[in-house]
């Protein structure tokens, strides 16, 4: 009973948050249209509307660890359901994505994407993914603020072990910016394909920035071990039983 409860709170909300994006992006339409600021302002009012609802709707509360970044940095993200990107993008100042290239053409979502900066790849042609946000790059077209990256390419679900794409290293190395390894647990309360959301403490964690100037191989080793194992450690805290690695 208290499983079937959940699992209609959770559908309520969920309907909630995604129909709440209508009306937002319409009042922040003809600010977005002038600006990028009333883009980007779009953005933190929708998510942390999301944040507060989950909060009392489902029991899901939301944790953000480590300084937060600025600047002109790389975030290579543990991405693990649509959660962690609400988190990541309600602190940041100014987000922006690697996003694929089929995100364009979603109603609301694309426009507000394209407005704040996100680069639209074709994940399903790896080299000419990697090219394509390398010339991006290059071009100076790139608008200011933290680029957000998801190193495994995808969603992966907790436990599940997938390896970490070159294309992070390098972008790393063409950026030449700091890189902000962020961890988090959210896929435990939050996955990828169901409507049940679990309550607890959603944590979104950023660690010390990498230091432009490292190997390709040693920064793409660094990145993993940071994000996998404090993504391990924060599951745990959850009480996701742990798999070895």
């Amino acid at each position: 009973m208290g499983y079937a409860f959940q699992w209609l709170r959770s559908l309520i909300f969920t309907a909630q948050a995604y129909a709440m994006m209508v009306p937002m992006a319409v009042a922040f339409l003809p600010w977005a249209m002038v600006s990028r600021k009333g883009a980007w302002a779009a953005v933190h009012a929708w998510t942390s509307w999301v944040r507060w609802t989950a909060s009392w709707m489902i029991g899901l509360k939301s944790e953000i660890r480590g300084p937060i970044p600025e600047g002109e940095v790389m975030i290579a993200a543990k991405h693990q359901s649509f959660f962690d990107i609400i988190l990541i993008c309600n602190v940041l100042p100014r987000p922006k994505f690697i996003m694929k290239k089929q995100l364009v053409w979603a109603p609301i979502l694309g426009w507000y994407a394209l407005r704040i900066g996100c680069v639209p790849v074709d994940r399903g042609r790896r080299g000419a993914a990697i090219k394509a946000m390398v010339e991006q790059v290059n071009s100076g077209k790139l608008e200011p603020g933290q680029l957000i990256i998801f190193p495994q390419g995808t969603r992966v679900a907790p436990g599940v072990k997938q390896d970490y794409k070159v294309g992070v290293a390098v972008l790393y190395q063409e950026l030449g910016a700091p890189v902000v390894p962020a961890a988090c647990n959210v896929g435990v309360f939050w996955p990828r394909h169901a409507v049940y959301r679990k309550p607890g403490l959603a944590v979104v964690e950023f660690g010390p920035p990498i230091e432009p100037g490292l190997p390709l191989r040693d920064f793409l080793g660094q990145v993993e071990q940071v994000v996998e194992e404090r993504s391990d450690a924060l599951m745990a805290e959850a009480g996701f039983p742990q798999i070895g690695r």
